[in-house]
């Protein structure tokens, strides 16, 4: 058996050592971030996503590693554990070959074998089972285990305890269930019918049939909810014959006097056991893999989603659509800061509408308000024209941006909200989270539970444990990526910083608020219970624009600052030339000099001084100032005014399994389906396409009775303006 090191290597295409590093990291206490970012010489510059697999991985390899010790405790305890069945449970490579080769020796419920031993019909079993050529038939080896006393009336019920208790034994076979495991998957069926006349959303699934092979995430999971909700009867299915070939093949041997008999118990084996076990088993693993890819697929969407570019630096106005309860308003300086609210109702009439323009325009011209984020919910399509005429009439650059809401009225409802906000109602404070959204995705989006965002496809279907701790490593990444200002972060973005949870995110707070703003990063130790492993994992990771030290508004971590200093010197620098930002040219020196004599005469690996050298160049950075800017619009294009042909600019808002959803602006987001997405074949639309990118499309086909707007990105004509 190769050990756990190994295995890993081999599956990650990685060295045994810098494998075994990792696993050394992780047992000490080393966040994925900290790890992935200042120890990159120890693991060979892995990413973050491969950490997280090998992190997952290593869980999963310990596990099995776990159960197998305890399947061969618990068969030693019975004295039926051979040098061969040993061996075979330390080669088992997966927990449901373990659980076969377990299966004959696990304690097991009161079945027809159990009670047919009990009355001491298993020698019967055994001997027939045995098949000697010589074997007499069948019945003649019954009747001396006829016994009134014991439950057996006749040698015709002698045998059926015969047949059941082979029947279990076939069942529990481990190389016949491999076996039939595998013919499932090649060669099995998945059916769905209506279990009713009435018509659903799963209609296209009341006479479905695909091959298991070929059976896509989310058609599983459709159909786990169709027959969950009681619209759907779903079955896995093989050719019998095939199956019990296979089954007779193991067990008769033909031309003994048992061989009829031993046919009929394989069948029984087969459809009362077998049939039935294998079904559930394979629905469950078709399950868990959907599972695992609907929720790869939202953590992929929730990446882009986190790290679209802010629009920094502007007071911005956040408008909380709705009908009854009125349009709520919020107006934010350039930090967040709440400066003003109001409630206006644009959907009841032009009177009343008329007045909310007012109310709004008076609210922009007296705090220069230069953006407005209207959330997409109820009521958006109204308050989006409003939003319009309201920017044809005040002038000045203003413009507006559609933002998901998704969330947002968890986070207004929070005890979290509650504190941030305390003297606001809860439909303000939804209004001042979509202004955030827009001026900081990231910032105001860690607040809220990362399954609300609903940047994925049946997220309420998953295994929620898998699913949150699955984002949260997203959000995790995001936040560590991007660095954190310590003296402006919230709580809640602190508890995503490495190293940091929910208590030191307080106190932090707590200090800042106290003592004043953090001039070092250093004053991070005189912080309640953040110690020096605290510090180590999160240092790099928070930036102090305030601090005389350049070198902590970067993301060089303080146990290089001296590597940094002397990197510095080597290359003829001053002292003060990072404070004038003078080191543009540092990459172009360091070539000069040579990355590896300088990194050996600075006491850091090359990868390392790469990472110094790009922080040196940009301080305080924002890897999201690298990416295309959101689309700001001043205009409003409706469902009516598309046409067939028509090209337009929009944004990705949601990729799932069969395609993509694009922002055109018409309130209804477009589909690009896979198919119309790429020339080149695409496994999935997440090869092309991430949330928050800016793509040109061409409308197909538009229908409003269904609201349903098909689009094309390889069909854009070349050189085509699109509209924006």
């Amino acid at each position: 058996m190769d050990s756990i090191i190994t295995i890993l290597a081999k599956e990650l295409g990685r060295s045994e050592a810098h494998v075994s590093a990792v696993v050394e990291l992780l047992d000490e206490g080393n966040t994925v971030p900290f790890i992935a970012r200042y120890r990159k010489e120890l693991h060979g510059s892995m990413d973050d996503t491969t950490l997280r697999a090998l992190e997952e991985r290593l869980a999963y390899l310990r596990s099995l590693q776990e159960r197998r010790e305890a399947v061969k405790s618990s068969i030693a305890e019975q004295g039926k554990l051979t040098d061969e069945l040993a061996a075979a449970i330390d080669n088992a490579a997966t927990l449901a070959e373990v659980e076969d080769l377990y299966r004959p020796y696990k304690p097991k419920r009161r079945t027809r074998a159990t009670i047919a031993k009990e009355k001491g019909l298993e020698p019967l079993a055994d001997a027939i089972l045995a098949q000697p050529r010589d074997l007499p038939d069948p019945r003649v080896l019954a009747e001396p285990y006829v016994d009134a006393e014991k439950g057996v009336e006749s040698v015709d019920d002698a045998l059926a305890g015969a047949s059941d208790i082979i029947a279990e034994r076939i069942s529990d076979d481990a190389a016949l269930r491999k076996t039939l495991r595998t013919l499932y998957e090649k060669k099995g069926t998945v059916r769905s019918a209506a279990s009713e006349e009435e018509d659903s959303v799963y209609r296209l699934y009341y006479d479905f049939q695909q091959s298991v092979a070929r059976m896509q995430g989310h058609q599983v999971l459709a159909l786990n909810r169709g027959e969950k909700e009681g619209f759907l009867k779903v079955s896995v299915t093989v050719e019998r014959e095939f199956a019990l070939s296979a089954v007779c093949g193991a067990f008769v041997r033909p031309g003994t006097a048992a061989a009829d008999f031993l046919r009929g118990t394989c069948e029984d084996a087969f459809d009362r056991l077998i049939a039935p076990s294998l079904e559930r088993e394979l629905r469950a693993a078709l399950t868990e893999t959907a599972d695992e890819g609907a929720i790869r697929t939202f953590a992929l969407n929730l990446k882009p989603l986190l790290m679209q570019p802010p629009v920094k630096g502007r007071v911005t106005m956040g408008l909380d659509p709705g009908y009854a309860h009125g349009c709520k308003v919020a107006v934010v300086d350039e930090t967040g800061k709440v400066l003003d609210t109001a409630v206006v109702y644009p959907t009841q009439g032009a009177l009343r509408k008329r007045q909310a323009i007012d109310t709004l325009k008076a609210m922009v011209k007296k705090h220069g308000v230069a953006h407005i984020a209207i959330g997409n919910g109820t009521a958006s399509r109204e308050t989006e024209q409003m939003a319009v005429e309201l920017i044809g009439e005040a002038g000045g650059g203003l413009s507006y941006m559609i933002v998901s809401e998704a969330g947002a009225s968890v986070y207004s409802a929070s005890k979290l909200a509650a504190e941030e906000f305390p003297d606001y109602d809860v439909n303000l404070r939804s209004a001042v989270s979509i202004a955030r959204r827009l001026q900081d995705p990231l910032a105001e989006l860690v607040k809220i539970d990362p399954k609300a965002i609903g940047v994925g496809q049946y997220q309420h279907d998953m295994p929620q444990k898998q699913l949150g701790e699955a984002l949260d490593h997203v959000v995790e990444d995001c936040v560590n990526a991007v660095g954190v200002d310590l003296n402006t972060a919230s709580a809640p973005l602190l508890t995503r910083v490495a190293g940091l949870n929910g208590t030191t995110a307080k106190n932090i707070v707590a200090y800042r608020e106290e003592a004043g703003a953090f001039t070092t990063r250093r004053q991070l130790l005189k912080v309640p219970k953040l110690g020096p492993k605290a510090f180590e994992q999160c240092a790099g990771f928070l930036r102090v624009p305030e601090s005389k030290n350049v070198l902590d508004n970067t993301g060089v971590h303080p146990e290089s600052y001296d590597a940094a200093e002397r990197l510095l010197e080597l290359l003829d620098y001053e002292k003060s030339v990072l404070r004038r930002g003078a080191v543009s040219d540092l990459s172009a020196r360091l070539d000069a000099y040579g990355a590896e004599k300088a990194a050996e005469a600075c006491g850091v690996g090359v990868p390392t001084l790469r990472d110094i050298v790009r922080e040196l160049q940009k301080p305080g950075r924002d890897p999201r100032d690298e990416l295309p800017p959101p689309i700001l619009r001043t205009d409003v294009l409706e469902m009516k005014d598309l046409k067939p042909g028509m090209v337009l600019t929009g944004t990705v808002r949601n990729v799932v399994d069969f395609g993509a959803f694009v922002d055109i602006g018409v309130h209804q987001d477009g589909l690009v389906h896979v198919s119309q997405i790429s020339d080149k074949f695409l496994k999935h639309p997440s090869d092309a396409l991430a949330v928050g990118d800016i793509v040109k499309v061409v409308v197909l086909d538009v229908d409003p009775a269904k609201k349903r707007i098909s689009l094309s990105m390889k069909q854009v004509p070349k050189g085509e303006i699109a509209v924006h």
